[in-house]
């Protein structure tokens, strides 16, 4: 009898940023089935208004019910922010996961009172983030920082010097601002955290969301009976872009080679036509 709990999980990001929390979720749950899709043909989020991204959220998740998917999982803060109430209901029946910047640790460590919050100006600009920092932070001085190059660092290989260059100059502004911890609001960020701690030293506290998002999405499985406990799961890539230059660039940051398919092309523009 087929099983419920073997289906697998949907992920999906504007690009290749959320592969710093898939392998969070191959950590924490190592016998979940996972299809990712690198919404690449659409990057970046982050420039996008919120009906683009609703809408590209919608079609993925047709993509991923249409595959089976028991759940699905928005590593994406812009995608969370602008698109995951509207995901809600429009599939009632599907557990969605979203994610948001480590805004409430930030605000306990801090001792200051300024934190520094870096990412994309669609994320900063959203309602869903506004309420985050009222809710979680009252008290304290948020200093945020749009860095929408800082994704394309990531997506596309750089000159060491220029990526250091672009990540220095609103980093030392924060930090020239008294921020003494930093939060890291987008998926792609962490893979940055090199030429971060060249600026900011080793010590000051730099916050990412992978461990947490995947602790909140083996919750939600188990809650739901839909946890996968035994066995090893698989990961399948696809993308709505070039799939030989993500799956460059995807087996680069995992360290071993992915193989990355194209997205169906039904799934892969506007419900528009565009």
């Amino acid at each position: 009898m087929f099983s419920r709990s073997a289906a697998p999980v949907g992920v999906f990001d504007s690009g290749i940023g959320g592969i710093s929390v898939l392998a969070a979720i191959r950590r924490q749950l190592p016998a979940e089935n996972v299809i990712y899709v690198a919404d690449s043909g659409h990057l970046p989020y982050g420039e996008k208004p919120a009906h683009y991204i609703i809408d590209r959220a919608l079609r993925i998740t047709e993509y991923f019910l249409s595959q089976g998917a028991k759940a699905v999982a928005i590593p994406c803060n812009t995608a969370t922010a602008a698109a995951i109430a509207e995901l809600r209901r429009t599939y009632p029946g599907t557990p969605f996961v979203g994610i948001e910047p480590a805004v409430k640790p930030a605000a306990r460590l801090t001792r200051s009172g300024v934190i520094g919050v870096l990412a994309t100006t669609g994320t900063l600009a959203s309602d869903k983030f506004r309420e985050l920092v009222q809710r979680e932070a009252p008290g304290i001085e948020v200093l945020l920082k749009p860095c929408p190059g800082w994704v394309d660092l990531v997506e596309r290989a750089r000159d060491a010097d220029q990526a250091q260059a672009l990540v220095a100059e609103p980093l030392n502004e924060l930090l020239a601002q008294g921020a003494d911890v930093l939060v890291l609001g987008c998926t792609h960020f962490p893979f940055l955290i090199e030429p971060i701690r060249k600026c900011v030293g080793p010590d000051l506290p730099v916050l990412e969301t992978g461990e947490p998002f995947a602790r909140q999405l083996r919750l939600q499985l188990q809650r739901q009976g839909l946890l996968r406990a035994d066995g090893m799961g698989e990961v399948r890539f696809l993308t709505s872009g070039e799939p030989a230059t993500v799956q460059d660039r995807a087996s680069f940051l995992l360290g071993r080679r992915a193989e990355v398919a194209r997205l169906p092309t039904q799934y892969c523009g506007l419900h528009t036509g565009q």
